[in-house]
């Protein structure tokens, strides 16, 4: 067993060639997340549309009479699932009628778009909506296609990490690109709008597998400082690369096939990472492979000049290595502080994560060029990371959180009182509550770390990730109420994201306080749940049998 991997490596250094070449090769596999995490903006775009008339005797006047006019959002336009009967029609232009004059058309009879739809190309050439039909009464499956994606993130973040303790970090890492490149290659081959769901459901779980497997890998190759800039900006700016370079590549190709075929193609220049990425040596030595982990931090040495010693690893008997119990979800369950903690971490992390992934897919029906929208709401995120990185060493997060939230949140709420004359403003409004949620998105990773106790940090974040995969889940749905009123989905998602806001001020500080080892050690969440205290002692002088039987869970051994 290995004593201290930190301790037995401190002549690496903090810094030099290997741990910043190490840096950079680990962040461009994270370009490729941002590449393939929201392409489904362009490809599941829905162009304008109406219902295909066939090439029927129709006088002029009837042919632009036959689609019905209807109310939307204040203005009359095409009805997009609906016609005049028409065969109705067709009677009426062979007698010579003319429409509004001799017919009022609102007597007409409508039907259904019998004969298909009629789509813009004035933006898409072709998206999986035009290809499928995916509008009127299959509209849902827009929605719930991107939905398919987030699922696949809720499996990967469950599997991913049992993958890579069994077969390893790095050959995780590499898999999982070449399972997201051929995924999303058989998708561009799609035959039907089924096939391309199950595809995108891969895609979902490769992709979050890379970014899982190569957090843990950066963070056990990289020395404490450059760890810490890894996790919290490296990553992150480097996912916005991918991300503000994507509008920019669908904006050349406007075909949906042509798309994802390219940037699945864009995965092979990762091949050559595999001969310059090393394994985890740390991993290696759970496994016990010392010698090939030993191997590498020799590498390490070398490349950063400094001279290894004779013996890096020492071993220990293991007898010396304390037995930890293994805490589990019915541990959170177990006391009433750490339940309600819970409970409104779960709330912050959904409303986080639907107003993020809402604001993100939303972008193509934003007024303006769906393309430049897109770059403008991923450049937003290079200045919240870095923001972020910069106040979170000072700032105590409570009051961080919420003030971000109360942005993100607020700025939604006003975007539905501007006027179809200032789009310039509501888009600035848009981007201003993309901000606010990015770096909210940022602060709760840490804040949540420190609020848990070291036994139970692990469960914890498991479960805040999967309440995020459910907020990712549901907000497609929430963008797919615009269907129906424009202003519902910023009602919704602002209404949420305050109310978070105001939960998340009943959460313990911990700024500059030491992460808490045991339950014991974990702060009281503020006036919600902490009931009447508890005396430490009775009036005998023995203690609360309560408070001893609390104690007794952090002793028990497995």
């Amino acid at each position: 067993m290995m004593r201290d991997y930190d301790e037995e490596t401190t002549f690496l250094g903090q810094t030099g060639p290997y741990f910043w070449a190490t840096f950079f090769l680990l962040n461009t596999v994270y370009v490729s997340t941002g590449f393939n995490g929201l392409y489904i903006v362009f490809a599941g775009a829905a162009p304008k549309h109406h219902c295909l008339i066939p090439d029927v005797n129709l006088t002029e006047e009837w042919r632009k009479a036959v689609i019905p006019l209807t109310e939307e959002n204040g203005k009359a336009v095409q009805s997009q699932c609906w016609r005049y009967k028409l065969d109705v029609v067709r009677n009426l232009s062979a007698e010579g009628l003319v429409p509004g004059r001799d017919v009022n058309l609102t007597t007409l009879e409508q039907e259904r778009c019998l004969d298909g739809w009629n789509y813009s190309r004035d933006i898409y050439q072709s998206t999986i909506v035009t290809e499928w039909d995916l509008v009127c009464d299959n509209q849902w499956k827009v929605p719930f296609t991107s939905s398919t994606l987030f699922v696949g993130y809720l499996l990967g973040s469950l599997i991913s990490g049992q993958l890579s303790d069994r077969f390893g970090r790095k050959k995780v890492v590499f898999i999982s690109l070449a399972a997201q490149a051929l995924a999303v290659l058989l998708q561009s081959f799609s035959y039907s709008w089924k096939m391309f769901c199950v595809m995108f459901l891969f895609v979902g779980a490769s992709q979050i597998s890379i970014y899982i497997s190569a957090f843990v890998l950066g963070t056990e190759l990289l020395s404490k400082t450059m760890r810490v800039i890894f996790t919290t900006l490296g990553a992150f700016l480097f996912y916005c690369m991918g991300y503000m370079t994507l509008p920019w590549i669908a904006y050349a190709i406007r075909d949906w096939r042509t798309l994802l075929a390219v940037l699945s193609s864009t995965s092979v220049v990762y091949i050559p990472l595999w001969w310059f990425i090393p394994e985890s040596p740390r991993w290696l030595i759970t496994q016990g492979r010392t010698e090939e982990a030993e191997a590498i931090v020799r590498d390490a040495a070398r490349r950063n000049k400094v001279e290894a010693p004779a013996v890096i690893f020492k071993k220990t008997d293991e007898q010396e290595t304390p037995s930890t119990r293994k805490y589990t979800m019915l541990d959170i369950l177990r006391f009433r502080n750490i339940r309600c903690i819970t409970v409104m971490c779960l709330l912050l992390w959904m409303a986080i994560n639907i107003g993020y992934f809402g604001l993100s897919l939303n972008t193509s029906n934003l007024s303006g060029d769906p393309y430049m929208n897109c770059f403008l709401s991923a450049t937003t995120e290079v200045p919240a990371y870095v923001v972020s990185t910069v106040l979170l060493k000072k700032c105590p997060r409570r009051a961080l959180l919420s003030t971000f939230l109360a942005l993100g949140g607020g700025v939604l709420l006003l975007v539905q009182f501007i006027s179809d004359a200032l789009q310039w403003v509501a888009l600035a409004l848009v981007l201003a509550g993309k901000f606010g949620f990015t770096m909210a998105f940022s602060i709760v990773y840490i804040y949540t770390a420190e609020i848990y106790p070291t036994v139970l940090r692990n469960v914890g974040m498991g479960m805040c990730s999967s309440a995020a995969r459910i907020g990712s889940i549901t907000a497609p749905y929430v963008i797919y109420l615009g269907r129906y009123n424009s202003a519902l989905p910023y009602m919704l998602m602002g209404s949420l994201t305050l109310a978070s806001s105001v939960v998340n001020l009943f959460l313990p500080e911990t700024l500059h306080r030491d992460l808490p080892e045991t339950v014991e050690q974990m702060q009281e969440c503020r006036g919600l749940c902490t009931g009447p205290k508890k005396r430490k002692y009775m009036d005998n002088g023995s203690i609360n049998p309560s408070l001893q039987r609390e104690s007794d869970v952090e002793k028990l051994a497995p």
